[in-house]
């Protein structure tokens, strides 16, 4: 008896890799066994950096909150402090945004802060 091998499901196996390896330079995008290592590194990499962007992300909304808060003769840990002391429901994201975009709502922050 023959043997009996499924062309279609491993063309489309393959037809699935090299449609993700789209846009990529050179062999990357019409070999086979390249474009799969390098569409499972690239694959990889969003992985990681998915959690990445979320750090990335915080330590900039940190970045804004304090160069905000030296503006008032305060440092950010030591805000921060105050902020969580005072049980205010405002997160960094909000904060951060406060600082760039509505300098008067966030200096009113910061006077409720310092008391």
């Amino acid at each position: 008896m023959p043997r009996s091998v499924n062309h279609v499901a491993s063309r489309a196996r393959r037809k699935k890799i090299l449609k993700q390896a789209k846009g990529y330079w050179g062999r990357r995008k019409n070999v086979w066994t390249v474009a799969k290592n390098a569409v499972e590194k690239g694959l990889q990499y969003a992985y990681r950096d998915r959690k990445q962007k979320k750090r990335e992300f915080r330590s900039l909304w940190i970045q804004r909150i304090n160069a905000g808060v030296r503006q008032y003769d305060m440092s950010y840990s030591e805000f921060m402090g105050k902020v969580n002391s005072l049980g205010l429901e405002l997160n960094r994201k909000t904060l951060a945004n406060l600082a760039m975009n509505d300098p008067e709502a966030f200096k009113a922050v910061v006077e409720k802060v310092k008391g």
